[in-house]
């Protein structure tokens, strides 16, 4: 009896441990802001970073140049949809993420500056939407280059789950 009524506050105290679970919480900033503030991730949760994903070319047949990839926007949608199917691979979803990183090369085509406006439209298909309202922590900046010249993108993502 005495091993029962143990058995039963030990089960007790476990589920109001889980119920208890502390959720992510996602600092917004006021709009018209299209990222968070930052991201409290609770003890407990599980985390999962990728590694930068690169574009895929618009048609397989033709590797060779940025015009194979697309503009930036065309670029950060590929790219997107790679990272949505790495996550689908382990479990999550595009909701899950909370902080990205994002590399963008100068285009050629802008005079070497970044298109912003290209990859924040490619973003606005993936985050803020009815599909997934989640916004995410980010970080945006220029750099140099990537692995190849043909890439104007390349995107790190953390996603996390609570526990």
């Amino acid at each position: 009896m005495i091993r029962f009524l143990l058995a039963s506050l030990a089960a007790t105290g476990l589920c109001t441990a889980a119920a208890q679970a502390e959720p992510i919480v996602r600092h917004t900033n006021p709009p018209p802001a299209i990222i968070l503030g930052g991201v409290t991730i609770p003890p407990g949760a599980e985390v999962l970073m990728l590694s930068g994903q690169l574009a895929s070319p618009i048609d397989p047949a033709k590797t060779e140049g940025i015009e194979a990839y697309g503009d930036t926007k065309t670029q950060t949608i590929s790219t997107f949809k790679k990272i949505e199917a790495a996550l689908a691979k382990q479990g999550y979803a595009m909701s899950d993420v909370v902080k990205l990183t994002v590399f963008v090369v100068g285009d050629p085509k802008l005079g070497g500056k970044m298109d912003f406006a290209g990859f924040n439209a490619g973003y606005r298909e993936f985050f803020g939407t009815a599909a997934n309202p989640n916004l995410v922590a980010r970080s945006t900046v220029q750099v140099a280059g990537l692995a190849g010249p043909q890439f104007l993108i390349e995107i790190e993502a953390t996603a996390a789950k609570a526990p």
